[in-house]
């Protein structure tokens, strides 16, 4: 299991990232559910994009998965915590913060919520499009399949 976890860090990271999460882990929220599964998942891109650490892991129970490009799971709201972690931190550092993710489409199936979206920072060269499913239960976020690949981006010089 520890070893799934690493390499779902170094997938994230055509960056320093796995250094950066571990570095940044600290103490969880409680979790706050919301209304229903469309408010769970634009809590979860509005907190994104504040790289709001605090409102991202309150919407994460104990089980939450969510599977990376290339099949990589990442389990469990610690470990969700280290990656979002070193995800909010400057691009300077390997972060992403400043990153806008914008809903292109949107899909909802029952409590499953399917988006495509795309994401423009000042440190990007151009904007980069990619999906999320997102399962829902309870007002909160279980399952995230994801698209996002760093590996994928275009950064400007």
């Amino acid at each position: 299991m520890k070893s799934l976890k690493a390499l779902a860090l170094a997938a994230l990271a055509a960056t320093p990232m796995q250094a950066m999460a571990e570095s940044h882990a600290r103490d969880l929220p409680p979790l706050v559910m919301q209304p229903n599964a469309e408010r769970v998942t634009f809590e979860h891109i509005d907190a994104l994009n504040a790289c709001d650490w605090d409102r991202l892991m309150a919407q994460y129970p104990e089980e939450i998965l969510i599977i990376l490009p290339n099949g990589v799971w990442v389990e469990g709201r610690p470990a969700i915590g280290d990656v979002f972690a070193g995800f909010c931190t400057p691009r300077s550092e390997g972060g992403f913060l400043g990153a806008n993710f914008i809903a292109e489409k949107v899909k909802t199936i029952g409590d499953t919520v399917n988006v495509s979206w795309r994401v423009e920072a000042d440190w990007l060269a151009e904007p980069y499009k990619g999906a999320d499913a997102y399962v829902t239960r309870d007002g909160l976020m279980y399952v995230q399949v994801t698209t996002f690949d760093p590996a994928d981006m275009k950064f400007a010089e």
